[in-house]
Formats: C-alpha cells, structure tokens, sequence
C-alpha cells in the first residue's frame, strides 16, 4: 500500500522540479539576450542645478570624497569633451556639476 503512494509522490516532485528548472531556464534565457549596460539619467537638465543633479551627472554619491569627484569628472569629460566631438553645452554642464559638489558654488555657465 505505500509503494504507491511513495511512487506517486515521487512523480509529483520530478514534476514540480521539472516545472522549476523550465521557468528558471526560459527566464535565463530571456535574462542573457538582454545587454548589460548601465541605466542613465532619462531626464533633461534642471534649470538651477542642483547637488542631486550634480551628482547624476558625474555619476557619484552627493556626499563624495573630492578624489572621486575628480576622477569621475576627468572621466566624464574624456567622454564628452569638445575637442573630441562632445558638446559645448555638456561640457559646461558637467565642469558647474564639478564645481557644485566641490563647493565652489555657481561656476556662472553661459548656457
């Protein structure tokens, strides 16, 4: 009387566990087509800047050592610098988001 019983609850669990590992194996799958790039920003620019926004924009934490901040700056500005086909106005943005968080205060961007 218990063979049964263990066979048929033997078969539920290769089941269950069967189901498991195709759901986990379709959501691999769809997981793994899609590239792994870094979220960004989606918005425009405020017009007083903020340190928030500073912050975004070089991609750190507001409260920021001044080390990091200038790293992530240098960083940012190879990436969008006007001599290499960046914009002047991006440039100007990211140099009064420096000054922001370094305390410098308005750094007076003529955008």
């Amino acid at each position: 009387m218990a063979t049964p019983l263990v066979a048929g609850l033997s078969v539920a669990a290769a089941a269950m566990g069967s189901r498991f590992m195709i759901q986990a194996w379709q959501a691999f799958r769809i997981r793994a087509a899609m590239p792994r790039v870094r979220k960004f920003y989606p918005g425009g620019f405020e017009r007083e800047m903020s340190r928030r926004e500073a912050a975004l924009i070089l991609g750190v934490r507001e409260r920021a050592a001044l080390d990091k901040i200038k790293e992530a700056h240098k960083r940012v500005m190879v990436a969008n610098h006007p001599d290499g086909g960046g914009s002047h106005y991006i440039a100007s943005k990211i140099n009064e988001a420096k000054d922001m968080l370094m305390g410098k205060g308005k750094s007076g961007s003529i955008f």
